[in-house]
């Protein structure tokens, strides 16, 4: 199973449901390292080799954040940012990990319509 750090801008239940995956799950808040800057966040993924998962773009953007850097990035681009509708999306990436597409190395954006890998 996979390490996770769950960016600042989710709600904690996302630990909680890749937890109850199998998965090993932190949160920024868990560290107390909200408020932290993108770079320090990314750094920190690396040294912990946790793969991040955030609905912050700037992550997505694979000229400041190369993906074969880090352990994986996960960018959720739910329809909205209501909690109900970003639970139902994580709900489909812990079905996506179950899949066996590559993480590592990769950049994932998760959408309700589906994974596009990078």
């Amino acid at each position: 199973m996979a390490s996770f750090k769950i960016d600042e801008n989710l709600p904690v239940e996302v630990a909680e449901m890749l937890g109850a995956a199998g998965h090993d799950a932190t949160t920024i808040f868990d560290q107390n390292m909200i408020g932290e800057l993108d770079p320090k966040v990314a750094s920190v993924c690396k040294a912990e080799n946790r793969a991040l998962i955030t609905l912050d773009l700037d992550f997505a953007d694979i000229r400041t954040y190369p993906p074969s850097e880090f352990p994986g990035l996960i960018t959720l681009r739910p329809i909205n940012q209501a909690k109900p509708t970003v639970l139902a999306l994580v709900g489909q990436l812990v079905e996506l990990l179950e899949t066996g597409e590559p993480l590592s190395g990769h950049l994932w954006i998760v959408q309700e319509t589906g994974l596009r890998v990078r």
